[in-house]
């Protein structure tokens, strides 16, 4: 057999790619860390006359290839039209968590010779940003620990890194705490009745009874929801044809922990499709 699966894996610096590539090595994955752009095309043709010993590859590519990786969307792009399946992972955390994590492995940034840290960090996202756009899949690693990408990373690429359904991936935040930075999508429902301001709710949940009770009994929270399905069904159905393998979407409050929550346990329930797949976080319910 010949190469079925290759990954490429990239994102920031101190984001996590390196434990994200030993995940894939413990998943059977042929790997290499900083594959030089220029050998991306070799590296591929190796694998193919290798005699089938490689099925599944995954390498890592990012801001140390220096000026070479303007030409990284052209490679990629070129890989996207071969026999097997490509899936590109970015990875992503905020500026306050890559600061810490410099700072905790004292090791110098790439692009942080003669600059401030938080200046290199930046450049560098601004440097990625074509390839974060071209990914086909975001995840932002600044509230998990190394065990707990290496866990999700495990679970989503165990079978296949591509399949034929589209995985959805929910997540309700509050915008006090910052938006979700791997978010392909971004609602906003701040405009709903906020049950912290009831008696009685605010130390509730979105899915405690009481909760739904209160929300769905305002004309313009099942409004909303009757639009948000459409638009998402229609959303979905172009991503599907399209090709996409992977959307996260982001349903924000001001605290997290009421409207977010409970809009998205809503859309879970209501988006019904036979290609897709839906998990659902709450990243600040308990805040």
């Amino acid at each position: 057999m010949s190469l079925r699966d290759l990954v490429v894996v990239t994102g920031m610096s101190g984001s996590g790619k390196g434990t994200v590539l030993k995940a894939f090595e413990d998943l059977g994955f042929f790997c290499i860390d900083n594959l030089p752009v220029p050998l991306i095309p070799k590296f591929v043709e190796g694998i193919h006359v290798s005699g089938g010993d490689v099925e599944r590859a995954a390498f890592v590519v990012d801001i140390r290839a220096g000026e070479k990786l303007q030409n990284v969307e052209k490679l990629l792009l070129g890989l996207k039209a071969q026999d097997f399946r490509l899936f590109v992972l970015y990875l992503e955390a905020s500026d306050e968590v890559l600061l810490r994590r410099f700072s905790e492995t004292r090791r110098p940034h790439p692009l942080g010779v003669g600059k401030p840290l938080l200046e290199s960090i930046r450049l560098e996202r601004k440097r990625l940003r074509k390839i974060r756009e071209f990914a086909d899949a975001t995840i932002d690693t600044s509230e998990y620990n190394v065990h707990q990408v290496k866990a999700r990373v495990m679970k989503q690429f165990r079978a296949h890194p591509r399949k034929s359904r589209l995985d959805i991936h929910i997540v309700s935040f509050g915008y006090k705490h910052g938006a979700p930075l791997e978010a392909d999508l971004l609602f906003d429902v701040r405009f709903l009745p906020n049950p912290y301001f009831v008696a009685g709710l605010r130390a509730l949940s979105g899915r405690h009874p009481k909760v739904l009770k209160y929300l769905r009994s305002f004309p313009e929270t099942i409004e909303f929801m009757r639009h948000l399905k459409e638009f998402l069904d229609y959303l979905i159905s172009a991503y599907i044809k399209e090709g996409r393998s992977y959307l996260t979407i982001g349903i924000g409050c001001t605290g997290g922990r009421h409207r977010s929550v409970f809009i998205a346990q809503e859309i879970d329930k209501k988006i019904k499709h036979k290609n897709v797949s839906i998990r659902v976080r709450h990243r600040d319910e308990k805040k």
